[in-house]
């Protein structure tokens, strides 16, 4: 008899590592995330693909439960790289604190 164990996959465990999600789905994806746990915020220096991407909704990063704060500089769907989507540039968050794991 073959059977699989039952594995409980925590929501964090299966998700990449660039990801930003919002009620389980990929909604963006940073590049080059900065944690300041001190000043409990988390820095990026841009977001793309970011078009479902619900401001100001609670989000999840990694093991960080974050709602983005400001917003530096934003641009439509790049129409040389559709892959990209929305971009958001200079992306401050607060760190509201971490997903149940």
């Amino acid at each position: 008899m073959d059977t699989k164990p039952e594995t409980k996959s925590s929501p964090s465990s299966q998700r990449e590592l660039d990801g930003i999600y919002q009620g389980g789905r990929l909604v963006g994806r940073v590049v080059e995330p900065e944690v300041d746990l001190e000043a409990k915020q988390i820095r990026f220096s841009e977001v793309c693909s970011s078009d479902d991407l619900l401001l100001p909704e609670e989000c999840e990063f990694q093991k960080y439960r974050i709602m983005i704060q400001t917003v530096a500089w934003a641009a439509e769907i790049d129409r040389s790289n559709p892959g990209r989507g929305r971009v958001l540039k200079g992306v401050v968050a607060d760190l509201l604190g971490y997903t149940e794991q």
